[in-house]
């Protein structure tokens, strides 16, 4: 009977619900050249709903991702998504002033969306008095990726090769992090000139992660194959998985959006492994619920067509 009870607590807890949403949400951002807009995403009901910071792509916005966004927030969680300065929706060109600190400006983003809880929290209708604001993760992809890691550890290396500015914030206690780029040794010349913040420590990433790599994400930003993206993974402390998966490129099966053109290897099924995968961690690493997420890496492991291999540590 309790096994019984488990397997229909766990079917209730997989089924979505209703979403609500709202965009644009401001918040003031002096200094910063253009006020920060976040959507904010949330279940129509429940309590206590853990809350998740997205970062997305460069060149995506606060409408990026749904995949995942809508995904999360259909089974439990907050999403928060602000639109950096590199959006194409704000057109900022290359020349602009503020654009060799944007990947500053990036990091300030999510610590201000954090600041801004209440504004973002009072934006939703109904959303008020239901966050759980001591569980709280981060997530991104690519260079969101990277923008999600500082907040849990990593840190920029200096010109001379020591660790920049702790940029990490004790309010986010795990992080999901997708196709995040590998140690600075290995960018090509290009890279190493136009992005010198591309040169990260992970030894000080302390916080529980998931990190999800491709097998064929070929980045022209690296002199090393796809097995640059699983550096996170072996250069930072326990506490970590690694999710790699099999045929997947930079978009990892299509998570910046369904039928989005510049996702080469769109696949609905990777996708879902994803969202599976992902929703199974944060559960386990936010509110403590190991059996979903132990789980999920037994059928992956078990799976004799399995879409990817899941390492940890």
């Amino acid at each position: 009977m309790a096994d019984s009870n488990t397997a229909n607590a766990q079917q209730i807890a997989d089924a979505p619900t209703t979403v609500v949403s709202a965009r644009p949400v401001v918040l003031s951002a002096p200094g910063r050249g253009e006020d920060l807009q976040v959507r904010v995403s949330a279940p129509a009901t429940g309590s206590n709903l853990p809350v998740i910071l997205f970062s997305h792509g460069f060149g995506w916005s606060m409408d990026g991702y749904a995949p995942l966004a809508d995904h999360w927030a259909a089974h439990g969680f907050v999403v928060i998504q602000p639109t950096h300065l590199d959006s194409r929706t704000l057109g900022i060109p290359a020349e602009d002033p503020r654009t060799p600190r944007i990947w500053r400006f990036r990091i300030e983003d999510l610590t201000r969306a954090l600041d801004g809880l209440d504004v973002l929290e009072a934006a939703v209708p109904g959303l008020a008095g239901r966050l759980d604001r001591d569980r709280i993760a981060v997530a991104g992809h690519s260079w969101g990726a990277q923008t999600a890691s500082t907040l849990l550890g990593a840190r920029v290396l200096d010109s001379d090769g020591t660790p920049g500015e702790d940029m990490s914030d004790p309010r986010v206690t795990a992080g999901v992090l997708l196709a995040l780029t590998g140690l600075g040794d290995d960018l090509t010349p290009f890279a190493a000139e136009h992005f010198p913040f591309m040169k990260p420590s992970f030894t000080t990433m302390t916080a529980p992660a998931l990190i999800v790599a491709g097998d064929r994400d070929q980045s022209h930003l690296s002199t090393r194959g796809p097995d640059w993206f699983t550096d996170p993974y072996t250069h930072s402390p326990v506490n970590k998985s690694l999710l790699t998966l099999f045929g997947a490129e930079h978009s990892l099966g299509g998570i910046p959006g369904h039928q989005v053109t510049e996702t080469t290897d769109e696949s609905p099924e990777r996708v879902a492994l994803i969202q599976h995968l992902t929703t199974s961690f944060l559960r386990s690493a936010l509110h403590g619920e190991d059996t979903g997420w132990k789980a999920a890496a037994t059928a992956l492991e078990g799976d004799p067509d399995a879409l990817g291999k899941l390492l940890s540590k």
